[in-house]
């Protein structure tokens, strides 16, 4: 068992164009080598291309709704 302290909790901060916590979090998960520009450019590039037909972050929501355990 270790003596030192444990690790304090970090709070994610909510991405800078849809507010959202969620979105942040599935940012980092897709992000590869810490390459955190190429992850958001990929992942808001999904959604404007979802935004031509329906509301894209809405649509993005209900889709990690439906993949998290219940």
């Amino acid at each position: 068992m270790s003596r030192r302290r444990s690790a304090e909790k970090r709070v994610v901060q909510p991405d800078s164009r849809y507010d959202s916590i969620l979105f942040t979090k599935f940012i980092n998960a897709l992000m590869w080598d810490g390459k955190k520009s190429t992850a958001e450019s990929i992942f808001y590039g999904a959604i404007d291309i979802l935004d031509e037909t329906q509301d894209g972050s809405e649509a993005v929501q209900k889709a990690i709704a439906n993949v998290k355990p219940s």
